[in-house]
């Protein structure tokens, strides 16, 4: 089946939003990020709607997204860290595009998450909730048809993987 999408999952602080924006301009199609599609979507921040929507309110707008991104073609959509935890949203991304899992080391992603304020999930201590999170999320990615470890490649050489990986699926169907 020729994929008309690629759909880029992992922990926060893999790189998903830098890598979807490099491999979208190497394809020549549109990169989105769902948080993104959230915020313009609910007209607030996502810490903004944790607080006073709730997590629940999120998720449930996050599947919309994810529906919605992916039911047209040539786009690159990064998908928030927990995304992959619906049953429902895993299966619409199957069914949407080349599913990438990007990954990396629990002191990778805590240097690279450090400071952020922007990720309500890490409200508590930076280091105790990624720690928890990967260990409630382990083997939460490992539906995704194509694995890459981010941490000792810069984000153009992921985004080279990814466009040879989605090119690759499509070469074989044209070779039939």
């Amino acid at each position: 089946m020729i994929r008309s999408n690629v759909v880029l999952v992992g922990f926060m602080g893999t790189g998903k939003s830098t890598v979807g924006t490099l491999a979208a301009a190497r394809l020549g199609w549109s990169f989105v990020d769902s948080d993104a599609w959230i915020v313009q979507k609910s007209g607030m921040s996502i810490p903004e709607l944790f607080a006073e929507r709730g997590e629940a309110e999120f998720r449930r707008l996050e599947t919309e997204a994810i529906r919605e991104l992916l039911s047209g073609k040539g786009c690159v959509l990064a998908t928030g860290g927990g995304a992959v935890l619906s049953a429902e949203n895993r299966e619409l991304m199957k069914e949407g595009g080349l599913v990438v899992a990007l990954t990396a080391s629990k002191e990778a992603i805590i240097e690279r998450v450090q400071g952020d304020t922007n990720r309500p999930l890490l409200q508590g201590g930076v280091e105790e909730r990624v720690t928890a999170l990967l260990e409630a999320r382990k083997g939460a990615y490992d539906f995704a048809e194509v694995k890459i470890d981010t941490e000792r490649l810069s984000p153009e050489e992921v985004a080279e993987r990814i466009v040879a990986a989605i090119q690759g699926t499509n070469r074989e169907v044209e070779q039939l």
